[in-house]
């Protein structure tokens, strides 16, 4: 597969994988698409821009406990987006 479009879209990521999987509420945390041998694009998220937009409605300590237990432990299937800790 060539990657042609380099946006990091919902919309440009599901050209790629119409079955990436995306988090409601996070697109401002989208950093891109994660790339595997075999395996279709998924999306890549910046892990703590999504503590950050939890962080709207609670403290960081609960932010980051919601989000372990919450996003980071739902695996989905093939399509489950990563998280990226820059």
């Amino acid at each position: 597969m060539t990657i042609i479009n380099l946006k990091t879209t919902p919309e440009s990521i599901k050209e790629y994988n119409e079955d990436a999987l995306l988090i409601d509420g996070f697109n401002d945390a989208i950093i891109g698409m994660c790339l595997q041998f075999g395996q279709l694009p998924v999306v890549a998220y910046d892990y703590e821009k999504c503590i950050q937009i939890i962080m709207k409605n609670m403290s960081r300590d609960d932010a980051l406990e919601y989000f372990e237990l919450n996003v980071i432990n739902s695996y989905m299937g093939m399509n489950t987006p990563v998280f990226i800790v820059l």
